[in-house]
């Protein structure tokens, strides 16, 4: 049982969590999902960085509406089939998008509170700040919202993201399990001025079990901005890693594709 948990928390755990690729590449692969490889991507440099419109809290509802094992019934993932049950049933949870800011000392996180602002409400910038504010994802909230909202309040102890680097984040699980992600690419495109989508490729290790579990995750999102709202389309893939026996059998094609639905409502 803990063994197919953690196979939906590798896969559900990826959606909000860069270098520019080709321009259409990801529009492409999201209109044809049936890849025979990785998309690509430049490596992993910083943190990923979304459009404004993004900036704040949301209700997301996340709904499950396609999964397919290309190379089933040879080589199917731990825990495919039972995520079955979450096709076409909706799951909500809160994530938020907060402004980092670039300054002469460093780069600082800035996440919003009333004290930022001034009395109508514009963000008070530091005096050595060279950027404004550019919008990056809260992935330890994020993280931690949707790993609870598909596994319960009590299987996810903490998600902890490395200060040194964005890319790195470990998620402790009960039971002295841990879940390492590494993010090792990414890739944007910015179709329209109210569309945005992104790629990450993701290195993943599961300790704290007899055999460390390892694969490669990427998830790919397409956001678009209808007034208030926001509405995404978005595939999750899973890739065999090196380590994995079958993983000459599969080489670089996906093992396991998601498909998504996602509804985002600003929350007050």
């Amino acid at each position: 049982m803990l063994r197919v948990f953690w196979s939906c928390f590798l896969v559900l755990v990826l959606l909000l969590w860069g270098g520019e690729a080709q321009a259409g590449v990801l529009a492409e692969r999201l209109a044809h999902p049936h890849w025979e490889g990785k998309p690509p991507v430049a490596a992993a440099e910083g943190d990923l960085v979304y459009p404004d419109w993004m900036v704040g809290t949301w209700k997301v509802t996340s709904t499950l509406v396609d999964l397919v094992a290309p190379l089933a019934p040879e080589i199917l993932t731990p825990g495919f089939e039972s995520n079955r049950r979450y096709l076409n049933q909706p799951v909500s949870f809160y994530v938020r998008f907060n402004p980092i800011i670039h300054t002469s000392e460093g780069l600082s996180r800035f996440f919003l509170n009333p004290k930022s602002r001034d009395v109508l409400g514009r963000l008070i910038l530091p005096k050595n700040s060279l950027k404004i504010p550019q919008v990056v994802a809260d992935r330890a909230f994020n993280g931690l919202n949707i790993g609870r909202a598909y596994l319960g309040d009590r299987a996810i102890l903490s998600v902890k993201v490395d200060p040194r680097s964005p890319n790195r984040q470990i998620t402790s699980l009960r039971g002295n399990r841990q879940l390492v992600s590494i993010v090792t690419g990414r890739g944007t495109e910015t179709p329209a001025p109210d569309k945005f989508i992104a790629t990450e490729l993701q290195e993943q290790i599961f300790r704290g079990i007899p055999s460390p579990y390892f694969n490669t995750v990427e998830t790919t999102t397409a956001y678009h901005r209808l007034g208030s709202s926001i509405e995404a389309d978005q595939v999750t893939a899973v890739y065999l890693s090196p380590q994995d026996p079958d993983y000459f059998k599969a080489l670089e094609r996906p093992v396991a594709l998601y498909r998504y639905r996602l509804e985002l409502e600003k929350s007050p």
